[in-house]
């Protein structure tokens, strides 16, 4: 639950209005965190509005989705001795108080550089991109593979975390400030991005790491296997739980096994609970200490029934005559040495096998770049993982007038990690294609 303004002048009020703000450090887009908060103590609540949305865009989703807590908040003063300002709902507050009172971004004496910028993908990369060359005077071309806009923020995080009315909004700013949307345009098929350059003096590419993981473990193709995207599209962007009145049904079963202990994973199988599955569980090979999910999403997963099995890796999926899962063969796990992330790595122990019953399993084990552009843009630069090489001081490419950021440059990151790359590439697109 968000603020009331009751409570998020209470929570603003605790600011020592640091003159050294190591919170705003923390912000990967450096928003004035001091400044908004003091305008919530002073109850105007647009003028904290403008003060984030001088350098992020999106406080609405923001303050939903964003890991505050390893973050600015983790460099609030108060929380050495007690309890951090909880910067992330203050920012939800400021970002909805903005919807409620339909307080946007304005946009005066811009001067039109006759510059064309085309976008590929409309995630939050490409929203902050975007704005930033709006507010330059340069036009704005959004391709959208998929038949909505949004990216990640529509398909990949459930309405209960972030609502799609909240998304519409923010997209609204786009083309309320002149942005063209081209949807189910895939780059890449329909057009390359060496063609797009023969009609725009730039390409951005924010198309995300959509590409899912899987295990590597025998019985992957059975009927009931799903990557965490494509369950979680099927139900965010395809409204598979209002099938047949939607064309694409979710296919889940009764009982539900979620491999990984991310935010997605977190994601994944609380939806599996909200859409009746009899059991939810989270398969992780680590133990709770080293979920990778934010604290506030596992507490959530505990609080709703989630059932864990830490210390436990899958090995085997068991399906049926007609080819259906029917089972999950896991072995115990104990901590070892730590590997080269610096965690404890996870070891079999001997003869601890046993099975699980269950019809469903999620994989969410991360995502990989997408090949489709870097295929159909000879001497683009990628790494060893496929992702598009950059310049971190301009976003530029290997190739000139190509800018890139967000998931497809660093893997599966923050939305406002994205959003901050996404300025800096609009910065680096005004320095070399403006006049």
């Amino acid at each position: 639950m968000g603020y009331t303004e009751e409570e998020a002048l209470e929570e603003a009020k605790r600011c020592l209005q640091c003159k050294k703000p190591l919170c705003v450090e923390g912000c990967p887009v450096a928003v004035p965190i001091p400044q908004f908060i003091r305008k919530i103590c002073e109850r105007d609540y647009e003028g904290a509005y403008r003060v984030i949305t001088s350098t992020n865009p999106l406080p609405a989703v923001c303050g939903r989705v964003c890991p505050q807590e390893t973050q600015c908040e983790s460099r609030c003063v108060l929380g050495k001795k007690g309890a951090a300002i909880n910067i992330g709902k203050l920012e939800r507050f400021v970002g909805d108080s903005a919807i409620k009172n339909g307080v946007s971004i304005g946009l005066t004496d811009v001067k039109k550089k006759g510059k064309k910028v085309a976008m590929v993908g409309s995630g939050p990369a490409v929203i902050s991109c975007s704005l930033e060359l709006l507010s330059n005077g340069f036009d704005v071309t959004i391709f959208e593979a998929l038949h909505t806009a949004g990216g990640v923020l529509k398909y990949g995080i459930p309405t209960f975390r972030l609502p799609n009315e909240v998304v519409d909004v923010e997209l609204s700013k786009l083309a309320s400030l002149g942005a063209e949307f081209r949807l189910n345009k895939v780059i890449g098929r329909i057009y390359t991005v060496p063609e797009l350059l023969e009609r725009f003096d730039a390409v951005f590419i924010g198309t995300g790491a959509g590409t899912p993981k899987f295990m590597g473990i025998p019985g992957e193709d059975l009927n009931g296997v799903f990557s965490a995207n494509e369950f979680l599209t099927r139900i965010n962007l395809m409204e598979g739980y209002k099938f047949p009145e939607t064309d694409t049904p979710v296919g889940m079963g009764e009982v539900v096994a979620v491999i990984g202990a991310g935010n997605t994973a977190m994601d994944a199988v609380r939806s599996a609970k909200r859409l009746g599955a009899k059991r939810a569980m989270i398969i992780y090979r680590r133990t709770e200490k080293e979920s990778p999910a934010r604290i506030e999403e596992l507490h959530h997963a505990i609080e709703e029934g989630i059932e864990f099995y830490w210390l436990t890796n899958p090995v085997r999926l068991i399906g049926n005559e007609h080819g259906w899962l029917k089972a999950i063969e896991c072995v115990r796990m104990e901590l070892g040495e730590p590997d080269e992330s610096g965690r404890r790595r996870p070891v079999p122990v001997p003869d601890s096998n046993f099975v699980v019953e269950c019809d469903t399993v999620i994989c969410a084990l991360g995502t990989s770049a997408n090949p489709i552009i870097a295929e159909t843009t000879p001497h683009l630069k990628t790494s060893r993982g496929g992702y598009i090489e950059v310049d971190p001081k301009t976003g530029r490419t290997s190739l000139p007038r190509i800018f890139a950021g967000g998931d497809i440059v660093t893997g599966s990151a923050t939305v406002i990690s994205a959003m901050g790359m996404g300025k800096i590439a609009a910065r680096g697109i005004i320095s070399e294609c403006g006049m």
